[in-house]
Parts: C-alpha cells; structure tokens; sequence
C-alpha cells in the first residue's frame, strides 16, 4: 500500500494551471500543500501572490529570488556555449527549470514534505525537465503531475473549474494561448497559436517593438566579455541581472530577438512556439565575434560540435547529468581567452558586428596583410601545403 502524503510543495505561479492545482491536490489527496514561485524575472506576476495562495488553500507560500542564480549559472552557462536547439531556439524556458526545481527540492526537505507537484502537461518538454531535475537530486521523492492524472481535457475545461469555486485567473477563453516569461525571454503556445499558419497578433509581444514601430536611427553599443561571460555595457560594469534586463530593453526598441519557429518536443511531437529574446540574441552575436579572434580554430571546431549536445541536454532536461557536468567543464575551458570587447550595431531586427579587440586575440595583422608583411609569412610554404592536400586527390586519377 502507497504511503500517504500528507504534504506537497507545489510550484505555484499563480496562473490558470497552477491555481486550479492548488485546490485539486487539496481536494484529491487531502495534503497540506506548500506553494513555492521562483522569481526568475516574470516582475509584476508576482504581485498579490500570497494573498492569492492562501485565499485558494495554500498553508504558506515561499517566494524566492533566483534570479541571480539564474542568469549567471545557467543564462550565461548558454552564452558561452552558444546553445541553440534546433539551430533557432536559444532556451529561455529550458534554462529556468532546473535552477526552479532545484530550489523546489531544497524547500520540500526544509519542510519535510512527502511530494512535489508541478503544473506541466503530459504532452510538453516541461514536465521532463522538472523529473529529472527532481530525481537526480531526491532520488527517493514522490511526484504529483496533475495534468497527467485528472480528468479536465483542457485549459477551456480549467478556466470553467476555477471560475466554479472563485479562483481568480487572467486566461479567458476568448485569449486561451499560454505564456512564460523570465529574465531571459518570453514564450507564446497553445490556443490560436497551435496552427502554424496562423501569424502571432502583433498586440501578444511584451519585450520588443515590431519593425515597423522600431526605432528608425541605429544605435551602437560596446559589450565587454570576461572569460566569455558579459560584464559591461559601454564601459559601464553591470550585475548580470541588470546587464541582462539593459540588453533586453535596448534590443526590444529595435525589435530584436523574436522567434516563431516549430520545434520536436523531447517527447516526440512538433510544438509551435513564439519567443522574444531579445538580450540574449544580441549577447550570442557578440560572443560569437569574440571568439573569432580569442579561440583557436581546434578549439572553437570542437566547442561547436559540442554545442549541439549542450543544447539539446538543456532542452531535454539532463542539466544535472553526469554527461552534462563533463560538457559543461568542457565548455568552461574554452573561455579561458574568451575576454575583450565587442562592438555592435542595432537597427531594425539586425545585431551587426562593427569591431572586435581583446587582449589575447589570435589575429595578426602582420601575417594576414597583402601588404609587405616583413617576412612574418613565407609565401612559398603554401606550394607544399597545397601539394600535401592534393596528393590522394591526384592517386585517385594515376595509372
């Protein structure tokens, strides 16, 4: 016979999922429930949080600040590694699951709570990401997925529940589709956006301006990097909180970093999704022209093929993997040179790169030149390069 719980720490975002799960564990299992929300940068959502939590059955909600945590251990962990699922997506929802389920894991044991819940579906990447999260760090803890366990069909069916028992929710049937913002980026599915044919309405972006209503005049900006990592903006130091929340506003005015794309759940079904990004998609350009003068080719050839990997262990959740650890050390290595500056131009839904310097920078002026190079180079070594090269590509034609 299951052990019963007695108590579960929810995590709880005060949104039509999560509200109606509230209740619905209260109901199902008889549990004290425990609400738990990660501010990873969703800002004013998190206002009349605990009034709500209590007022739908909460005993106690634990709101806590992640959002440092966030950006410089997982945000920036990206950047270096200039991950991309599926060579679009730069992971804004992917990356904040761990970083919120770790902290999760942490309060259920403070609390000596029996389960964790969570609001994701049966259908999604989420609900993976959340698990394995889970279990690689309480092997032994009990999960509540609710929307793999009750009978409700849909988020229709949830908007109905909460309307019966006064639970105050801002989906509405006439605007179903689902949302999730942090520091990094925004994301849009569900609802009138399920059919890839149909343009996402301009009045659903939150972060950036259309490239219609973008400003008509470039701006240049200077990114310096440290170790791969971005430390200022212009020459001015910055948190990583604050530097990141800068990039997204200057790259929202010049409508930079939206995304609509159609991507292979982990689970095995295509999604559609509609991101703004716009800090971190400034932030990858930069990082990427810096490598070009600080890596070695070797190196950045192998960081590459690695970040494929790296990408999709963070889409599928494996952050903390074994695998994943060795990568990212990997990865970690190849910014030891990575510092220097970038300078950048924004205009019109364009990052264009305008300089690049630093202090360990791999090109040579004197050797690249087509003007006198003062025999830094010797031409005639290409003769024998070249032949080198071409030698089983003349076998296969000789006698």
């Amino acid at each position: 016979m299951e052990k019963k719980i007695n108590k579960v720490v929810l995590a709880y975002s005060g949104g039509l999922d999560t509200s109606a799960m509230l209740l619905w564990i209260k109901e199902t299992y008889g549990a004290e429930v425990v609400c738990f929300c990660a501010d990873v940068g969703q800002g004013e959502e998190l206002s009349g949080l605990e009034e709500k939590a209590l007022k739908t059955g909460a005993s106690k909600l634990y709101v806590e600040d992640l959002r440092e945590e966030f950006v410089k251990d997982y945000v920036w962990t990206a950047v270096k590694a200039n991950a991309l699922y599926e060579g679009v997506y730069l992971l804004g929802t992917s990356l904040a699951r761990p970083v919120i389920a770790k902290k999760q894991i942490e309060i259920a044991v403070k609390e000596g709570a029996d389960a964790v819940a969570h609001g994701a579906t049966g259908k999604g990447n989420d609900q993976v990401r959340f698990e394995l999260t889970y279990y690689a760090l309480k092997p032994d803890v009990k999960v509540i997925a609710p929307w793999r366990e009750w009978d409700f069909k849909g988020r229709a069916d949830l908007i109905a529940y909460c309307a019966r028992h006064n639970i105050n929710v801002t989906a509405t049937a006439e605007k179903p589709y689902s949302t999730d913002r942090n520091l990094m980026h925004i994301s849009y599915e569900g609802g009138i956006l399920e059919d890839p044919w149909t343009a996402p309405p301009e009045d659903i972006f939150l972060l950036t301006k259309s490239l219609e209503t973008a400003k008509d005049k470039a701006e240049e900006i200077t990114l310096t990097f440290e170790k791969g990592e971005p430390i200022a903006i212009n020459g001015e130091t910055y948190s990583a909180v604050d530097l990141l929340s800068t990039l997204n506003f200057l790259g929202g005015e010049h409508g930079i970093g939206r995304v609509d794309l159609v991507e292979n759940r982990f689970v095995g079904m295509k999604s559609r999704g509609v991101y703004e990004t716009p800090g971190v998609t400034i932030l990858q350009a930069a990082h990427r022209a810096l490598e070009s003068i600080t890596l070695d080719r070797e190196v950045g050839r192998l960081r590459d093929s690695l970040s494929t990997k790296f990408a999709e262990s963070i889409y599928y959740g494996f952050w903390f993997a074994p695998e994943f650890e060795i990568l990212r050390s990997m990865i970690d290595r190849t910014q030891t040179n990575v510092s220097g500056d970038v300078r950048l131009k924004l205009y019109k839904g364009n990052v264009t790169i305008t300089g690049r310097r630093s202090p360990y920078s791999l090109y040579k002026e004197r050797v690249v030149t087509f003007e006198d190079d003062a025999g830094a180079y010797d031409q005639h070594d290409a003769e024998g390069f070249i032949k080198l090269q071409a030698l089983r590509l003349r076998l296969r034609q000789m006698d």
